[in-house]
């Protein structure tokens, strides 16, 4: 006969006493929440019945979670008192120095010459294309296979975003495929950096050159990645960051950044974020409020010089995931044909919705990115290639992707318990 769970006989005042422990952390969905419940009932409680029936608690509810931010931050956190005291006392809390000085040091990491701070990656990307120039009549190449923000910073400059097809390895823009769709309309192309590794760069710009067309960079995951010695953000003539707090490099919010080398572009990308104004009360151009918050850049700041070691750790935990999957004849693992950072570790799997909620079932997060290609969004009722068969890799991957968690933080064990969910599933099916 199967044991009954401790915990539904426990006596209700120690449920709510555990609860009541985990709740400063829930909001985390992380294994920390059992880390300092652990402590805090040792500290707290010498009951040995209710340290049993907590050690039940952890085996019944412990998760393995898709991110863990709350590891990331704790060995920094004084460092984050630091600048939120000093953003406190000065009263700047847009734009000014903090955001003055991670624009100049975020410039040095990418090896270009300049950076304009956005209020988000959406932001920075329609930044990019109005001070390209981008406007109505003119055709945009993308992917489909990305997060909307790509696609609604191309419509939101006026522009038309026509889709080309991705690489069955990689899953970036197929470059193979570019040129049937340049026309005369055509001013860009708008490459996506998907998962944190760089689209193929020099096949894209050699592209762009004979066609004398503009080349913007969506890097939003891809903070460090390479092709050789060149960071992502280097390539183009322009490029955009996101700082969505779950990127490899995250705010405490959203922030995003659009860097360059070309002084009169960074210029104008800077006024359009500034409602078009060189000066207080003097507007140049149409422009927004896309302005970083100096406590967002404050934070990236005291992040950044940690970066490097995060993405290693990434590409560790990438290579452990890798090996353990090997033999796994069902299970597509990703290819890095370039550096890779590995923002999301993105398996291809027949099954991909079953999985997912198995591995849900055994309390393991797992995501998809993403689901639906951007061309057969109802966003995008209307357009010309909004129609099942436009973009047939595309729209395969996009029933077999998976992301399986992935964090500096991840462990060997977590890891492991992962592959053997995984394992289990395909055993059994």
């Amino acid at each position: 006969m199967k044991r009954r769970s401790q915990i539904g006989r426990m006596p209700k005042q120690k449920v709510c006493f555990i609860v009541s422990l985990c709740n400063p952390l829930l909001r985390l969905h992380s294994t920390s929440i059992f880390l300092h419940l652990d402590n805090t009932v040792r500290r707290q409680s010498g009951d040995f019945c209710l340290r049993l029936f907590f050690t039940e608690f952890i085996r019944e509810y412990a998760m393995v979670p898709f991110v863990d931010l709350s590891a990331l931050h704790a060995p920094l956190q004084a460092e984050f008192e630091r600048v939120f005291r000093e953003i406190l006392s000065t009263s700047a809390f847009i734009g000014g120095r903090a955001v003055a000085e991670f624009e100049s040091a975020f410039a040095q990491f990418c090896g270009v010459q300049y950076a304009v701070a956005a209020g988000s990656g959406t932001a920075a990307l329609h930044m990019a294309l109005t001070a390209c120039g981008i406007g109505p009549n003119d055709d945009v190449i993308t992917t489909a296979h990305t997060f909307a923000a790509t696609v609604e910073a191309i419509l939101h400059a006026g522009a038309t975003p026509v889709f080309v097809d991705v690489d069955e390895e990689t899953y970036n823009m197929d470059p193979q495929k570019i040129e049937a769709a340049i026309t005369p309309r055509t001013r860009a192309i708008l490459p996506v950096h998907l998962y944190g590794q760089c689209a193929d760069m020099e096949a894209i710009s050699a592209i762009a050159r004979r066609h004398n067309l503009l080349v913007i960079e969506d890097a939003a995951q891809a903070h460090g990645a390479r092709i050789g010695q060149r960071r992502a953000g280097s390539f183009g003539d322009m490029a955009c960051f996101s700082f969505y707090p779950a990127k490899n490099l995250g705010a405490f919010g959203d922030a995003g950044m659009v860097v360059t080398n070309d002084a009169d572009k960074a210029r104008i990308a800077r006024l359009v974020a500034d409602h078009g104004s060189p000066d207080k009360y003097h507007h140049t151009l149409l422009g927004y409020n896309y302005r970083c918050d100096a406590i967002q850049a404050a934070v990236l700041a005291v992040k950044m010089p940690h970066l490097e070691a995060w993405n290693e750790r990434r590409r560790r935990a990438a290579a452990r995931y890798t090996e353990r999957l090997r033999g796994l004849s069902a299970v597509r693992p990703p290819r890095a044909r370039f550096d890779h950072i590995y923002h999301l570790y993105v398996i291809r799997v027949p099954q991909r919705d079953a999985l997912k909620n198995f591995l849900a079932q055994r309390n393991i997060a797992a995501g998809l990115h993403y689901p639906v290609p951007m061309h057969l969004q109802p966003m995008m009722a209307g357009h010309p290639q909004a129609r099942v068969g436009a973009l047939p890799v595309a729209e395969r991957i996009a029933g077999e992707i998976l992301s399986l968690p992935m964090f500096p933080d991840i462990t060997d064990a977590q890891i492991d318990e992962v592959v053997g969910a995984i394992r289990e599933f395909f055993s059994s099916t």
